[in-house]
């Protein structure tokens, strides 16, 4: 698939879908109204709200450092600079770019295995949905939600009975996710697991010698790899405490997170949630965000936003106005900071951008890494 296919799938894909989530948002809202609403929110908020914001980004640092110290010591700007050019990829470009740029871009300037610092990527993020799950859990057992709740978000309706089965949903998945990171993460039930993915050609017995191979070789030993790459990105498993500061660190993270998100509400007339309350919305926001999006995440983040402050009686106008601010202030500040970074390490974002959608960082190094794999697996 050639780069400019790769970038129009998931840029259309991201605009349909925030289109869809800006039409619901804002079909019953009167756009006047917003902007009227946003002529009252008190501005200085915003300092305090960015500083406590980008106060998480230094945390997510930190926990990066430690994800990485199997394959290298890292010092904190070596880290710092790829973690914010990747966040500031992902609010400028289609299909989450930064994820791939981040390792590209620590590759290139610390010359560790891409494959390796992908892994701990992924790492961060599996910390950051099992935090997440279990904040949504927390929430929804503490937070009083009234019994009648009944609200109504486009053509979707929502209760308490609704949220409680979302829990429990939620609580299955954080369980079944953890379980599944430990059966890869075990040396003996990953090899088991890798066997089954590289026998999975002699399946197709009906087919020829030849089409098995290139099936093994173009799937299934990537799926292999896969399967190595997440287990090298959970290294940390075998040391239990590092694993717990790991995990204190993601809860850190997303606590600040909220509290920016607090701070800022402190600005918005009309909103006069607890700190608790503002953390469910960020969580609701979160879950919405994580689908397909424009760049920016424009739509999905209104909808996530509008729909979490809806279920604790605030007002479409204001939950709208508030959603907005919000987002701005948290986007603007990590673009900002994610260019000083590409300013001082001198890195192309045009070229970063293209290699990443292109996939194109791991080159000759991974393939060695996958057929190596591959051979000493027969």
């Amino acid at each position: 698939m050639s780069g400019n296919k790769k970038i129009i799938l998931p840029l259309t894909t991201g605009l349909l879908l925030s289109g869809i989530a800006l039409y619901v948002v804002f079909k019953n809202i009167s756009l006047l109204e917003v902007v009227d609403y946003l002529k009252t929110v008190n501005y200085w908020w915003v300092f305090p709200a960015v500083a406590i914001a980008l106060m998480s980004f230094f945390i997510r640092v930190v926990r990066w450092q430690l994800l990485l110290s199997p394959f290298k010591k890292t010092g904190f700007w070596s880290a710092h600079h790829p973690l914010m050019i990747g966040f500031m990829l992902n609010c400028l470009l289609p299909g989450r770019v930064g994820e791939l740029a981040r390792p590209a871009i620590f590759y290139k300037k610390e010359r560790v295995s891409f494959s390796k610092v992908l892994a701990t990527v992924g790492a961060e993020r599996v910390f950051d949905v099992v935090v997440l799950l279990l904040s949504f859990v927390f929430v929804l057992a503490t937070v009083d939600i009234s019994p009648n709740l009944n609200q109504t978000f486009g053509d979707y309706h929502i209760n308490k009975a609704t949220l409680e089965m979302l829990g429990m949903t939620t609580l299955k998945l954080v369980l079944g996710l953890i379980a599944c990171i430990a059966l890869i993460s075990v040396r003996q039930s990953r090899m088991l697991i890798r066997r089954m993915i590289l026998s999975l050609p002699e399946l197709l017995f009906f087919a020829g010698s030849d089409f098995r191979a290139k099936i093994r070789e173009k799937l299934c030993v990537r799926l292999a790899k896969i399967v190595d790459n997440v287990a090298s990105g959970f290294d940390l498993l075998k040391r239990p405490k590092k694993v717990g500061l790991c995990l204190g660190l993601s809860f850190l993270v997303w606590a600040v997170a909220g509290a920016s998100y607090y701070v800022m509400a402190l600005g918005c007339p009309g909103i006069g949630l607890s700190f608790f309350e503002i953390y469910a919305t960020m969580v609701i926001l979160c879950f919405f965000i994580s689908l397909p999006s424009a760049p920016g995440f424009w739509g999905l983040w209104e909808a996530g936003g509008v729909f979490g402050l809806m279920i604790f009686g605030v007002s479409a106008k204001e939950a709208a106005g508030f959603t907005v601010v919000n987002h701005v202030f948290q986007m603007v500040p990590v673009i900002v900071v994610g260019l000083i970074s590409a300013i001082i390490t001198g890195v192309s974002l045009v070229r970063v951008a293209y290699e990443s959608v292109e996939d194109r960082p791991r080159g000759k190094g991974v393939q060695t890494e996958t057929t190596k794999a591959f051979t000493q697996t027969r």
